[in-house]
């Protein structure tokens, strides 16, 4: 397939693009900048030039291609709501050009949408559309779409993390490096589900392969890692001190990733393993954490 991927520099697209070549598909990598550009042509990626404020150079990517994986998004998490809602026009966007045909389009979401209550893994027969968080949006539009006659089907996300990065554990180094102390939230019980880049990029490719509209899947290998083994593992990595703080204190010690450092975030891959066949083999969350530069980081 001629397949189009929205994000195709960034952390996770940058992985999928070798992904999906390897496996005999064409890439029509979007970018905004010339520097991208020359990144993906060097991968053996055709460059679409866009960004997600232009909408007609997302229908336009869409229209050249037999199928769309839609990983950009606004990660300036100060105005979430609404670059959520933008997220929502663009799939839109992507999908107005896909009605009516077979071609299918994978768009990006958070496992915490399957979520119906704390302690319960999240999984993928479940939207809880009433969840606070509002990345809600972007599922919400999937499902117009679906109505509409699109072909939409869902990657639901958790902290996909290497060396590097490590999704809202990245943040929460910074906060830590910042503060001089490592924090977690009561006795740090609350915990994060995670996944290895690399076992990411496979499963969006066996994804948009597959092709089954109204699938949610679920990128989970690590159904939950304790908040308080996260905060022990960057204190050792910064030579930092541990500690635990009040729930009333989070938002002042963590800023806006208050929000989500004291949620129970357990999420269940088994329904996504089975149906795609897909086993993870990459490293954990902690051992990604301790084997991290920390002198490099910030």
């Amino acid at each position: 397939m001629r397949i189009f991927l929205t994000g195709a520099t960034g952390f996770i697209g940058s992985r999928i693009v070798p992904e999906l070549l390897a496996a005999g598909h064409q890439v029509l990598g979007m970018t905004r900048s010339e520097q991208g550009a020359r990144t993906l042509a060097a991968a053996g990626a055709e460059v679409h030039h866009g960004q997600l404020e232009d909408l007609d150079s997302l229908r336009s990517g869409a229209a050249k291609a037999d199928a769309v994986i839609h990983t950009a998004f606004d990660h300036d998490f100060s105005n979430f709501v609404a670059n959520c809602a933008k997220d929502s026009q663009v799939i839109k966007a992507l999908g107005s050009v896909l009605i009516g045909s077979s071609r299918p389009l994978l768009i990006t979401s958070g496992t915490g949408m399957g979520s119906t209550m704390p302690g319960k893994p999240a999984t993928e027969d479940v939207f809880n559309k009433a969840h606070p968080n509002p990345r809600s949006a972007s599922e919400i539009a999937g499902e117009e779409m679906l109505a509409a006659g699109v072909a939409v089907s869902v990657m639901r996300l958790p902290q996909v993390h290497d060396t590097v990065k490590q999704g809202l554990v990245t943040p929460l180094i910074e906060v830590a490096r910042a503060k001089g102390v490592s924090a977690y939230v009561g006795e740090g019980l609350s915990r994060f589900p995670a996944v290895h880049v690399l076992d990411v990029a496979r499963l969006y490719r066996l994804a948009i392969e597959k092709c089954e509209p109204g699938a949610r899947y679920h990128a989970v290998d690590e159904e939950g890692v304790s908040a308080r083994d996260i905060a022990q593992a960057i204190g050792d990595g910064l030579g930092v001190p541990v500690k635990s703080i009040l729930p009333n204190e989070a938002a002042d010690h963590f800023g806006w990733l208050g929000g989500f450092v004291g949620l129970d975030m357990l999420s269940s891959s088994e329904w996504t393993r089975k149906v795609l066949g897909w086993e993870p083999s990459g490293p954990s969350l902690l051992d990604d954490l301790r084997k991290m530069d920390y002198s490099a980081a910030g």
